[in-house]
């Protein structure tokens, strides 16, 4: 196997070359790419594959010819897709269009794994019922919104011979992962109390909602089990990638406070207490679990002992 992985710098992008390394073995190639030519710490050197230029990318898929291309480059956040409507649509659709394209054009036995998101079902989380890969899309943002158009394009492509697998994970988290996420956001602000940088109160909103949380090397073992297996798919298979489990953000919250190694109060702050439109998303990932026997293998306590770790090390640094 010779495996391209666009995005490969990025929180996800290290932890898939492990995941790929270790389902596919030693011996297949992996091609790290990321948007500017960069040496990363945990994968080494990563040349440079803008998506979104499509020149640069049949460049790079007739040079490398990959067995599997694993596109991971986007925005990450869906509060940075919101600031860059114009950023998300053209990361999000053109670029995964010009890989497809290419795919299909110039490399015809490639796989494209795609790594999607289970926002693009949004509203249907209102019904209160897991979400499965039949679940109507109804995206509620401009992350949501330009993810659901590049897995529906991708859909289209399958259908006139693009080999692909559509993946729909939902909330990932583990070590090296923004402060624009929920759990990193929490542990850094523990790890800075910890360290004397802040006052010891966390100020929070709403802690009601529940999400449906995984580790991100779970996550990244999905997305290698479905290159791994890809020959025996359908084109255009999409697959949840979800814990099933719904865990209240208070309750993460409370996961973290009880590894500080302070007290630390926490106060509900009036302007930051909007009521969420989804009270739970949770997902069914009935469908990887049958066809990559694939499930979660870390727990939620290990994975926000990680997070704080992580943040601790990073507050140290």
């Amino acid at each position: 196997m010779r495996v391209l992985i666009t995005g490969a710098t990025g929180f996800v992008g290290p932890h898939v070359v492990d995941a790929v390394r270790a389902v596919c073995g030693e011996g297949t190639a992996v091609i790290a790419t990321s948007r500017t030519a960069t040496s990363h710490p945990a994968i080494g050197d990563a040349e440079a594959l803008d998506v979104t230029n499509p020149q640069a990318v049949e460049a790079a898929i007739v040079r490398h010819r990959p067995s599997h291309v694993i596109h991971l480059a986007g925005i990450a956040a869906p509060t940075e897709a919101a600031k860059s409507p114009e950023v998300a649509w053209n990361v999000h659709v053109q670029g995964t269009l010009n890989l497809a394209r290419t795919i299909l054009e110039k490399a015809h036995d490639c796989w494209l794994v795609n790594a999607g998101t289970g926002l693009v079902y949004g509203a249907s989380a209102a019904s209160g019922l897991p979400l499965d890969e039949g679940t109507l899309l109804a995206p509620l943002d401009d992350y949501g919104v330009t993810k659901a158009a590049a897995d529906l394009a991708l859909g289209a492509l399958a259908r006139r011979g693009l080999k692909c697998v559509r993946m729909r994970p939902f909330n990932h988290t583990g070590a090296g992962q923004t402060e624009a996420f929920v759990i990193p956001a929490f542990a850094m602000q523990i790890a800075e109390i910890e360290a004397g940088l802040k006052e010891p109160i966390i100020r929070v909103g709403n802690l009601d909602a529940e999400r449906d949380f995984l580790d991100v090397r779970d996550v990244a073992t999905a997305y290698a089990l479905a290159a791994a297996n890809s020959r025996g798919s359908e084109p255009g298979t999409i697959l949840n990638i979800a814990s099933g489990k719904a865990l209240r953000i208070g309750d993460a919250l409370a996961g973290l406070l009880s590894l500080s190694r302070v007290a630390i109060k926490v106060e509900q702050d009036p302007a930051r207490m909007r009521p969420s439109d989804l009270p739970s998303v949770v997902g069914n990932s009935d469908k990887a679990r049958q066809l990559l026997a694939w499930q979660p293998t870390y727990t939620i306590e290990q994975t926000l002992a990680d997070v704080l770790l992580d943040c601790r090390k990073r507050i140290a640094r």
